[in-house]
């Protein structure tokens, strides 16, 4: 009886870690870390590093509760797919006023952390990030366009600029540049897993663009994109914010990308899909510590 009892709040621990999708949370951290970091000329003191840790928690907890409002919104469609049938609001195992709760709970928490102990520009612009993503994206533009990852895509390239702007206290070019690459990369990283999930998409009734425009209309698409990323992340470089090591990683991993975007273009499978959109992750991973290094060894 006291081992059930004990198990059981473990169990719903999990139910509501899931609503986070930490994954992808860890993403958003991540690149919002990345721009903390180039915010800070050289190595960052032990008060640069107490200040990027509180931020990077109240960045998280607000990414959290934008999550767990988009989990909230989407049930219904995500009971239909088996990406996202076993999420805790599509199974009904946390219902609507649970998971509503959470989300204003991790939303109020972290814009309190913010808002006083880094400042007012990064609470306002994370919440801004919340509304762009939970409402804009989530609720007006994914039911209604299959461009909706292009438009939406504007909320989840704000990180670096959010941790840009929790060091410095403003917005500089250097930060609109790492957001312009986010903000491209998005479509070719989502719409390769939107074409090996266009069944699931199908049934879900949602606009995607392989539902919408076709299988080789979309892999057109990511090709081109990834062609436009290549030029995007050549910005730094010309830019001044980094140097020829950044710029050679950057190459690399771009022209491996494009390489992916036109296999996908000419040749296309399930499986080239699936390895264009894990692809996509290394690359973001990989070119963003590579700026980083460039950041500290120039």
């Amino acid at each position: 009886m006291n081992t059930l009892a004990s198990a059981a709040p473990m169990s719903h621990f999990k139910q509501y870690y899931a609503l986070t999708k930490p994954r992808v949370i860890q993403l958003i951290v991540f690149c919002a870390l990345i721009g903390m970091l180039l915010a800070v000329p050289g190595l960052p003191s032990l008060a640069d590093v107490q200040r990027a840790a509180v931020a990077c928690v109240g960045i998280w907890l607000v990414a959290a509760a934008a999550a767990a409002f988009n989990c909230l919104v989407e049930h219904n469609i995500d009971a239909k797919m088996k990406r996202t049938a076993w999420r805790p609001t599509a199974k009904g195992e946390l219902s609507d006023g649970q998971a509503l709760l959470f989300s204003s709970v991790l939303f109020s928490l972290g814009s309190a952390v913010l808002y006083v102990w880094i400042n007012p520009l990064t609470m306002w612009l994370t919440a801004a990030t919340f509304v762009g993503y939970a409402v804009i994206y989530t609720v007006i533009l994914k039911p209604l366009t299959p461009q909706n990852i292009v438009i939406g895509g504007a909320s989840g390239a704000m990180p670096p600029v959010l941790g840009w702007a929790a060091m410095r206290g403003d917005v500089g070019p250097e930060a609109l540049i790492l957001f312009l690459i986010i903000f491209l990369w998005t479509p070719p990283h989502f719409w390769a897993l939107a074409l090996y999930r266009v069944d699931d998409y199908r049934k879900s009734g949602l606009p995607m663009l392989p539902v919408t425009h076709g299988n080789a209309f979309t892999r057109l698409q990511v090709f081109l994109y990834t062609l436009i990323l290549f030029a995007g992340c050549l910005m730094p470089f010309m830019y001044g914010m980094s140097s020829w090591l950044y710029l050679v990683a950057a190459v690399i991993l771009c022209s491996g990308f494009c390489l992916y975007g036109f296999r996908l273009w000419r040749n296309y499978s399930d499986a080239l899909a699936r390895k264009t959109f894990r692809f996509s992750l290394i690359h973001l991973s990989l070119l963003f510590a590579a700026l980083l290094l460039d950041h500290y060894f120039h």
